[in-house]
């Protein structure tokens, strides 16, 4: 499995006014798009999030989100090295994603960006 970065996972109240913030520190655009009732605008390496307070709760219990090159390669590692995949892989709106459980109890989403 190649790991090619890591984005770090931000609930906000008022993904309005944290965007302009983000994009400022990140010298970049977000990319924004709705997943579940969820809002989410990607800005560098961080992933912002706003929604319903019952999604968000869900979504903070992930520590990462972790992009590798292929999310099956993903799995089969995962798997092999002891890992419970909790959700996918599943068709994105940027690729492929899953969620894993590492055998320490730490939750991460694995994404690729697909072809």
């Amino acid at each position: 499995m190649e790991i090619l970065g890591a984005s770090l996972r931000i609930c906000v109240d008022d993904l309005e006014a944290a965007v302009p913030f983000y994009e400022r520190l990140a010298g970049s655009r977000a990319l924004r798009f709705e997943r579940g009732g969820v809002q989410v605008a990607a800005v560098g390496s961080f992933l912002l999030m706003s929604g319903p307070e019952a999604e968000l709760e869900v979504l903070r219990k992930v520590a990462a989100t972790i992009a590798v090159k292929d999310v099956e390669d993903a799995h089969r590692t995962l798997t092999e090295l002891g890992a419970r995949i909790v959700a996918g892989p599943v068709a994105t709106p940027a690729g492929r994603n899953l969620i894993a459980m590492h055998p320490d109890g730490a939750i991460f989403e694995y994404v690729d960006h697909g072809a």
